[in-house]
């Protein structure tokens, strides 16, 4: 970037941006400035406000306070429509295009021009193969866009917003789904942009990524802005801190006085080139019976996707999974369960909980499962094992007959906890276990996750509350980009290790 674009006044304006949700400040006085012919990064973890600032930007939702403006010109966009009009387009990581029409077709849905009052057919073709000509792809625009691949179709998603007079154009995790070769596709076309002066900003959770095309940086944390940072003076560390909000000078803690002990004992599950394309780099990974091992990265550095993999949730694409040493079959949760694992995820009410149904019938759910459905449960016994957790768990419900939608946040994931414990399970693999609940049923369940592992469970739990995961950890790994990075045992278990092991530029 030039020192006379820095000096340029901005394309794109954001002062004192306020959004209200009831009960929450998702937006509090944030500004955000970006240049022509520039990339700039909005980075930030969950809840930080980036897809609020985006949303609010672009129309999607309506500021509750400060201004917008586009090449020094206000506007009020009502919808993604009115902001596009006003020079703003947006292309998201779910490509928002038809993929059953053309890719001619798809680059001028709307305004295909006509001839004798007829839809001008050769024209579209002739002026869409012109178009993606310009940014590289030189290929038959008459094919269905479903042929191309995801990268291909993020390149014609940007080629319309940009046809469109787009000045600015937001780009919204788009490497999401893409591959390394894919990736450096999209960058070649984000570069080609901002030669010819368009605005970029780039919403990504690749740090790698970020300092491979981004020329400015921006991190909002808890609807704040922290900062705005010329990439290259913002050295990855301190970068890392920004994001969550920790210094490093105080940021050690003392883990399980357990880690002190003895070495863990020979590995009860261990995972081999274990990975999936576009979701996780093939690892390695060993847990025992009764340890702890902590997984911690970033948003979007493929904790969940760890997670899922490890129970057959995702299936992998490569590697083995052994258990006691002995090859196994992991295909499905089915194959998981049989094998004794366990698992409770991120999205609680989503993934965890079926709303309608009971807790008792929630927490007898996976037991049931593991029988078989020609092996029912047996009405006294489901009363029984619910019974016996909601006890054991202190689950707070009226009776067993609730329906588990009216518990608490931290009730119901105590239901989801049971519902694995109730098929004695011998791995256990809880992803954010105390996300979004109260202080009191957060310390229940991590001496709940304490007393598991002393029982001689094994346990891989991931956490993006790094105090948390420091705290009862016996090794933690720790991931970035899609890849797991490092392993930290012993004295190097901390908050410091952590976000050390994120910031290393050194790849495994």
């Amino acid at each position: 970037m030039t020192s006379e674009t820095q000096a340029a006044a901005p394309v794109l304006a954001v002062r004192g941006l306020c959004k209200v949700f009831p009960g929450v400040k998702a937006l509090d006085g944030v500004d955000f400035t970006l240049r022509a012919g520039e990339v700039h990064a909005l980075l930030g973890e969950n809840g930080a406000g980036k897809s609020t600032l985006i949303k609010t930007v672009t129309g999607v939702l309506q500021r509750d306070g400060g201004s917008v403006s586009v090449a020094g010109h206000e506007i009020h966009p009502r919808s993604p429509a009115d902001a596009l009009t006003a020079g703003i387009g947006t292309v998201y990581q779910e490509v928002n295009l038809l993929p059953n029409l053309s890719m001619a077709e798809n680059l001028f849905i709307g305004r295909q021009p006509r001839r004798l009052g007829m839809v001008d057919t050769g024209a579209i073709r002739r002026r869409a193969a012109e178009i993606m000509r310009g940014y590289g792809v030189d290929v038959d625009v008459r094919r269905s866009l479903s042929e191309f691949s995801v990268a291909i179709q993020q390149i014609v998603a940007i080629a319309r917003a940009v046809d469109l007079s787009a000045r600015v154009l937001i780009l919204d995790e788009p490497t999401a789904s893409l591959d390394a070769r894919e990736v450096e596709q999209l960058f070649d076309t984000v570069r080609g942009l901002k030669a010819r002066g368009i605005g970029i900003v780039f919403v990504t959770h690749f740090l790698d990524q970020v300092y491979a095309v981004a020329d400015r940086i921006t991190v909002l944390r808890n609807g704040r802005l922290i900062g705005t940072r010329v990439t290259a003076e913002l050295p990855r560390l301190e970068l890392v801190s920004m994001m969550l909000g920790r210094e490093l000078e105080q940021a050690t803690h003392l883990a399980r006085s357990a880690r002190s002990g003895a070495a863990p004992s020979e590995p009860f599950v261990s995972f081999r080139g274990y990975g999936r394309r576009g979701q996780v780099e093939p690892f390695d990974l060993d847990v025992a019976r009764g340890e702890i091992v902590g997984v911690a990265g970033l948003l979007g550095s493929g904790r969940s996707e760890t997670a899922k993999l490890a129970f057959g949730a995702e299936r992998a694409d490569a590697g083995e999974v052994r258990i006691d040493g002995r090859p196994t079959r992991l295909a499905s949760p089915r194959d998981a369960i049989a094998l004794r694992f366990g698992f409770c995820p991120e999205e609680r009410k989503t993934e965890g909980i079926v709303g309608d149904l009971s807790v008792r019938e929630n927490i007898v759910l996976a037991l049931q499962a593991h029988r078989g459905w020609l092996r029912r449960l047996k009405r006294g016994e489901q009363e029984r094992i619910a019974d016996t957790f909601i006890r054991r768990l202190d689950i707070r419900t009226r009776d067993a007959e609730t329906p588990i939608r009216l518990l608490s946040g931290g009730n119901q994931q105590k239901a989801v906890l049971a519902r694995w414990l109730a098929t004695s399970p011998e791995f256990l693999i809880l992803d954010e276990p105390t996300r979004g609940i109260d202080i009191g049923a957060h310390a229940e369940i991590v001496r709940l996750i304490e007393s598991l592992c002393e029982a001689g469970m094994a346990l891989l739990v991931v956490s993006s509350e790094l105090d948390e995961v420091v705290a009862y950890s016996d090794r933690i790994r720790v991931l970035r980009d899609r890849r797991h990075v490092g392993d930290l045992v012993g004295d190097a278990i901390s908050v410091a290790g952590i976000i050390e092991t994120i910031a290393s530029e050194a790849r495994p």
